[in-house]
């Protein structure tokens, strides 16, 4: 059916608006505030992103199994929205604090707070909203559209109010949250008239897997070859773009100020454009095939990260950043769609937060702190061309070891 009528998508649309707007008001700036406001080392920055991806790690795990059990019931989405509406008296009056008087303890408390609302938040939405949208009769793409819509234009207002206080930041962050808790405590799924073989293909999703099916997905080769092309593309890309990024940018002007809200603008025009992304991608990724887009949004990473190591304009550096719009959409909607091609649809959940989620968090792990280091010592120029080398030597293994679309239709067969 037409998704202006289907409520279904009007709410969806509401949880990722609103999601991702309280996340990127705090978020958007976090690098920038680590390092410039708490004065963190690149070390230090590496250990929180490492904090972070660890705690991440047990929540995507934990919200993954969990939510493929619930298949649309709301009671994890319960607890995230929860864990959201507190997030800037935490930020203010225990992880600020904690992170200037005794830096391990703000870490160590910090990160499960952090990833149980937002980190691994994020992933849960998503897979959450993806599935009732192959339930319900709409496409993922338009809904996340929103979801990319709200996290620019928060990030154009974060950027004018990072300058004058983070901590209004903060604030709003938890006020937007407020509004996504009442979303989800109003929103009741509506199933619509569909033909006879969407009512099969909807009778076959919504049966709930069993832990013996969730964990079968361990076992299979296909889903690590999957997991080491996450970790050796998105994670390393993470690490630049979160971790290096944003204060190599703000690097370039004179005032820190005026780099904020340069930024922020950039960062907010940057997301728009990927919200545009996000309603084309999936025409895009139907008609090539979801291997082929994630090899794609690969080369992109490369050229971006590489790009940023050889050049030295603010200008083209800003040309380069606008890149992550078309990168993100692919990537993210031909994960999903090599998903429910290669596994069973019913384990989208564990299969996103787990296969691609945790396996990117694994990697940031594992190499925040390393990456970090390699920056304190050489400066970005290097640290961004042993990325990009990295990633294109992951890219180059998993054009031979991704499964291709066109096998999976002969297996159905």
């Amino acid at each position: 059916m037409n998704i202006i009528a289907n409520r279904n998508y009007w709410f969806s649309s509401g949880y990722l608006i609103t999601f991702y707007a309280a996340w990127s008001l705090w978020w958007s700036f976090y690098a920038i505030w680590l390092k410039s406001k708490i004065g963190l080392s690149g070390e230090q920055l590496g250990t929180v992103y490492a904090a972070n991806s660890a705690a991440a790690m047990f929540f995507m795990i934990f919200y993954g199994i969990i939510q493929d059990k619930l298949q649309i019931g709301k009671a994890v989405i319960t607890f995230q929205s929860i864990v959201m509406i507190l997030i800037g008296p935490f930020l203010i009056y225990v992880y600020e604090p904690l992170l200037k008087s005794d830096f391990i303890i703000g870490v160590c408390i910090g990160a499960p707070v952090l990833s149980a609302g937002f980190i691994s938040g994020c992933a849960l939405i998503d897979s959450f909203i993806e599935r009732i949208s192959r339930l319900f009769g709409f496409e993922f793409g338009p809904a996340r559209f929103w979801g990319s819509f709200g996290y620019a234009a928060a990030t154009f207002v974060a950027g004018i109010l990072f300058g004058i206080d983070p901590h209004i930041n903060f604030w709003m962050a938890s006020a937007v949250a407020v509004i996504f808790f009442i979303i989800n405590l109003t929103f009741k799924p509506k199933r619509y008239p569909v033909d006879a073989n969407k009512d099969r293909i909807i009778e076959k999703t919504s049966t709930i897997p069993t832990l013996s099916e969730i964990f079968s997905l361990f076992g299979m080769k296909k889903f690590w070859l999957f997991v080491f092309f996450i970790i050796g593309t998105n994670s390393f890309y993470t690490i630049y773009d979160q971790q290096l990024f944003p204060n190599f940018y703000t690097s370039f002007f004179e005032k820190n100020e005026d780099g904020y809200r340069v930024y922020g603008y950039l960062n907010s025009f940057q997301v728009f454009l990927e919200a545009a992304c996000m309603i084309l991608a999936p025409y895009f990724i139907n008609k090539v095939g979801a291997k082929k887009s994630l090899l794609i949004a690969a080369l992109v990473m490369i050229c971006r990260i590489a790009l940023s190591a050889s050049l030295h304009n603010v200008y083209l550096i800003s040309l380069i950043k606008l890149f992550h719009a078309i990168e993100t959409p692919l990537f993210i909607l031909a994960v999903f769609k090599y998903v429910v091609a290669n596994f069973d649809a019913r384990l989208s959940s564990t299969l996103y937060l787990v296969g691609f989620n945790i396996s990117s968090n694994i990697g940031v792990i594992a190499l925040s702190w390393v990456v970090g280091k390699l920056f304190d010592n050489t400066g970005y120029s290097t640290t961004f061309y042993v990325l990009a080398s990295i990633v294109l030597f992951i890219l180059i293994v998993a054009t031979f070891t991704l499964t291709s679309d066109r096998k999976n239709r002969l297996q159905a067969q």
